[in-house]
């Protein structure tokens, strides 16, 4: 059994709405488990949380997304902007150093953080980080990213996000024969063809650029004390996260370690195409054990 508090952070910037589950009765012996997803909100690791009750986990809403209502007047998501705003986080934690588990943007933003506070994080597990600038094809996955984006500009969300849920399933590098297909039918990809006019969606604005245009700083990463784990799951095999997590853990001299499931493996039910969160739940603990 768990206990779970809802909290307020506030900054000049953001307003930061973060959930701590302490196990009941109260463990020791572990580090606080932080769960970082971009554009995912909290609700997104709640079947993940479900397999970590023996050990404090907190979960967040990033700037901007969800229940973290920004003050700052922009609506741009950076690496660096999210990074500082956990690093305050762990810092109101008053716990130390926390391990994390980061997912696509959100492994983004954990490994800015692990760059610019290192002291911050024993373990990080990056799960499939979308960067670009890692790729040998980084042009072409740049084409890729404006090709769903101008799919959404002109014919609103479905027509965006079956043109990104092509590129994400692509196999292999960005080549002339993936820029010669016709553009994806929404409903081949169960999503609607009416268009909402709505143009502020994190994934398909360019908002989010920010984070696919990230540059790991391989020097600051591998001179931190943090243990980092470039995580790759097995049903992602030569899809472009897959290629942005093999390039990443590369850049840092290492493999990838491999995780049960697909890029989102760690979701229920409730959220689209599932994965296996127990499974995935188990290599997680394997791994973070490990350390």
């Amino acid at each position: 059994m768990t206990a779970t508090q809802t909290l307020t952070l506030p900054t000049p910037d953001v307003d930061l709405v973060y959930d701590v589950r302490e196990p009941l009765p109260a463990s020791a012996g572990h580090s606080p488990l932080l769960m970082v997803g971009q554009p995912m909100t909290a609700e997104g690791f709640g079947s993940l949380t479900e397999h970590f009750t023996d050990r404090t986990v907190v979960t967040y809403d990033p700037r901007g997304l969800g229940r973290s209502v920004r003050k700052d007047g922009r609506s741009d998501h950076t690496p660096q902007h999210q990074a500082a705003d956990l690093h305050l986080l762990i810092e109101a934690l008053g716990t130390g150093p926390v391990d994390v588990f980061a997912s696509s943007g959100g492994a983004v933003t954990a490994l800015e953080l692990v760059a610019s506070h290192p002291g911050d994080v024993g373990t990080l597990v990056a799960h499939e980080p979308p960067i670009n600038t890692v790729l040998p094809d980084a042009a072409a996955a740049d084409r890729a990213r404006s090709a769903f984006h101008e799919a959404y500009q002109a014919r609103g969300t479905g027509a965006g996000m079956a043109a990104f849920m092509a590129m994400t399933s692509w196999q292999g590098e960005f080549t002339d024969a993936y820029f010669a297909q016709p553009a994806p039918d929404p409903a081949a990809f169960g999503m609607p063809a009416d268009d909402d006019g709505s143009r502020d969606d994190p994934l398909l604005s360019k908002a989010s650029w920010p984070i696919t245009d990230y540059r790991p700083d391989a020097k600051a990463l591998t001179a931190a004390p943090t243990r980092i784990v470039i995580a790759v799951g097995e049903e992602s095999a030569g899809t472009y996260t897959a290629r942005t997590a093999v390039a990443t853990a590369a850049l840092l001299d290492q493999e990838a370690t491999v995780f049960p499931s697909h890029h989102g493996g760690f979701l229920g039910g409730d959220f689209g195409y599932a994965g296996k969160p127990a499974e995935f739940a188990a290599r997680l603990r394997e791994v973070l054990d490990a350390g």
